[in-house]
C-alpha cells in the first residue's frame, strides 16, 4: 500500500445540514435527498451497503440495490438460502449505508428485518427482466460452484425448461424489509466538523437530535 494513502484527504463544502433543515419524517428526508442524488447523475444511488451479523458476532456487509421505500421501512431481494439470507432470518437486525460523495452525503439506517409478503415478492419478481428471473433459479447464493461452466449449463437448462411459459419464482427467493428505529444524515462540512442529524424513533415519533462530529 503507497505510503501516500495517508496523504489522501478531501476538504467538504457543498452544503450544510441543521435540524431545521430536515423534515419531521425521515423517511420522507431520505426521498429528498434521494431524489437530490438522481438529479446529480449520482452513478446508482440506490446502492446501498447492508450489514448484518454472523453466528458469532462478526459485521458482515455487501451492496445490495433498494427496491422499494415506504413509511413500512427499506426493501430489498436475495436468496433466502444465501448468507445474508440467513444471517438476517436468524439474527434479524440490520444497518444500511447509502454514500453521495458527488453531494458529499452519507445515510445510515438501522432497524428490525421482516420478509415482505409473499405476494410483494411475486409483484417484483415478475416485473425484472426475464434472464434476471431464470438468474434467481440458477444460483445457489454463497454456495461454493465448480467453475462458471457449471452456472452457463444450469442456465441452459432452466431456459429450456421454461421455454414458453412465465418464470415462477422461487421459493427461496424473495423482499426483506428494513423497519427502521435510527436513522442519521451526514453532510461533510470543512475541517471534518461535519453535520449530523439522527432521528431516534421513541413509539410513534420521532426525536431529531443534532450529533458531535
Amino acid at each position: 500500500m503507497p505510503s501516500a494513502i495517508s496523504d489522501l484527504r478531501k476538504d467538504y463544502t457543498l452544503h450544510g445540514l441543521d435540524k431545521v433543515d430536515v423534515l419531521p419524517n425521515p423517511i420522507d428526508q431520505f426521498r429528498i435527498w434521494f431524489e437530490a442524488a438522481l438529479g446529480a447523475g449520482v452513478p446508482e444511488p440506490n446502492a446501498m451497503h447492508v450489514s448484518t451479523v454472523t453466528a458469532d458476532g462478526r459485521p458482515d456487509g455487501r451492496i445490495v440495490l433498494i427496491k422499494d421505500v415506504s413509511d413500512a421501512g427499506f426493501v430489498f431481494y436475495t436468496n433466502y438460502e444465501s448468507r445474508k439470507g440467513r444471517e438476517l432470518i436468524d439474527r434479524p437486525f440490520a444497518a444500511l449505508t447509502f454514500f453521495y460523495p458527488e453531494l458529499e452525503r452519507q445515510i445510515r439506517i438501522e432497524g428490525t428485518v421482516e420478509k415482505v409478503s409473499s405476494d410483494e415478492s411475486d409483484t417484483y419478481f415478475n416485473s425484472r427482466p426475464r434472464g434476471s428471473q431464470i438468474g434467481a433459479w440458477v444460483s445457489n447464493q454463497s454456495t461454493v460452484v465448480a467453475s462458471r461452466d457449471v452456472l452457463e449449463s444450469r442456465q441452459r437448462d432452466l431456459e429450456a425448461q421454461f421455454a414458453e411459459q412465465p418464470v415462477p419464482r422461487p421459493p427461496h427467493w424473495g423482499g426483506f424489509r428494513v423497519v427502521p428505529d435510527t436513522l442519521e444524515f451526514w453532510q461533510g462540512r470543512p475541517s471534518r466538523l461535519h453535520d449530523r442529524i439522527r432521528y431516534r424513533r421513541e413509539g410513534q415519533h420521532w426525536l431529531i437530535d443534532r450529533l458531535s462530529p
